[in-house]
C-alpha cells in the first residue's frame, strides 16, 4: 500500500533535470569563468564554436534518447560541419562543459563526461572494441584535459583530475590526481597543485615532465659513476708506479 503522507518526500529527493534553455544559458555562462578572453555573454554566445557544439549535441542527444536516431545523427553531421567538433549524439555531456578553441574534439558514442569539464582542442574521447556497450571514458565532475590529450577506451578519469596535452591515458586517473606522458603517469596530487581562487589552473607550462627528471637524474648518475671510475683509475696507477719504484729485492 502506498503512504500518501510521505508520497510527496519521495518526490521532491529526485533531482530536476536541467532544461534545454537552462543547460545553454549555463554552457555560455561557464565560458567566462574559464577563458580570460571571453567579454560578454552574446558574443561568447555568437563566436565560440565550442560552445555551438556543446547547444547542437544537447539537442541532437534528446533526439536520440527520443529514438530518433537518423535526425540525431544528421544534427550531429551538421554540428561538426560547423564547428569542428565530432560529439556522437550517444554521448551523456553533463552541465557546463567548454570546449576550449572547438577544434577537432572527439567524443564517442558512450563516453559520459560530468559537469564543470574543461577540454581544449584536439582531446579525443575514443574507444579501443568493436563490441556494442561501453567502449569510451567516463570523465567525471571538473576535470581539465590538455590540448591533443587522448582518453581511450572504458576507463574512469576521476574527479577534479587533470591530463596534460598530448598525454595517452589508458587506464583508471584517481580523482585529483595529474597525469602527463605517453603512456600517461600520475605525476602529481591534488595537495600539490596550486589554487586560483577557485578558479581552474590555466597555468599548463608548470605541468612536469617526469621523462626529463628521469633522464636528469640518470645523467647525474652517469657523471657520479665517470668521476668515481677516474678515481679508481688514478689511485691504480699511483699505486703501479709506486711498485715500479720500489728497489727489487
Amino acid at each position: 500500500m502506498v503512504d500518501l503522507a510521505n508520497a510527496d518526500l519521495v518526490t521532491t529527493d529526485v533531482p530536476k533535470k536541467p532544461g534545454l534553455f537552462a543547460s545553454w544559458r549555463a554552457d555560455v555562462a561557464c565560458v567566462k569563468a574559464r577563458d580570460p578572453a571571453a567579454r560578454f555573454g552574446l558574443e561568447i554566445m555568437l563566436t565560440y564554436p565550442g560552445v555551438h557544439a556543446v547547444m547542437i549535441h544537447r539537442l541532437s542527444h534528446r533526439l536520440w534518447l527520443l529514438g530518433a536516431r537518423f535526425p540525431a545523427r544528421l544534427l550531429s553531421w551538421f554540428g561538426r560541419l560547423v564547428t569542428n567538433v565530432d560529439i556522437h549524439p550517444g554521448a551523456t555531456i553533463g552541465q557546463r562543459l567548454f570546449i576550449d578553441h572547438g577544434a577537432g574534439v572527439v567524443i564517442g558514442e558512450t563516453a559520459v563526461v560530468g559537469d564543470d569539464v574543461t577540454l581544449y582542442h584536439g582531446v579525443t574521447l575514443g574507444g579501443t572494441s568493436w563490441s556494442h556497450g561501453k567502449r569510451h571514458p567516463t570523465i567525471e565532475d571538473g576535470v581539465l584535459i590538455g590540448a591533443g590529450a587522448k582518453v581511450l577506451s572504458a576507463i574512469t578519469v576521476g574527479r577534479g583530475a587533470r591530463i596534460g596535452a598530448n598525454s595517452v591515458v589508458i587506464e583508471n586517473v584517481a580523482p585529483g590526481m595529474t597525469v602527463v606522458g605517453i603512456p600517461g603517469k600520475v605525476v602529481r596530487a591534488e595537495s600539490e597543485r596550486r589554487r586560483i581562487d577557485g578558479r581552474i589552473d590555466l597555468e599548463h607550462h608548470l605541468m612536469p615532465d617526469p621523462v626529463g627528471e628521469a633522464l636528469a637524474a640518470m645523467l647525474d648518475r652517469i657523471e657520479f659513476l665517470e668521476a668515481r671510475l677516474d678515481h679508481y683509475r688514478r689511485r691504480a696507477k699511483a699505486e703501479t708506479d709506486l711498485q715500479e719504484k720500489e728497489p727489487q729485492s
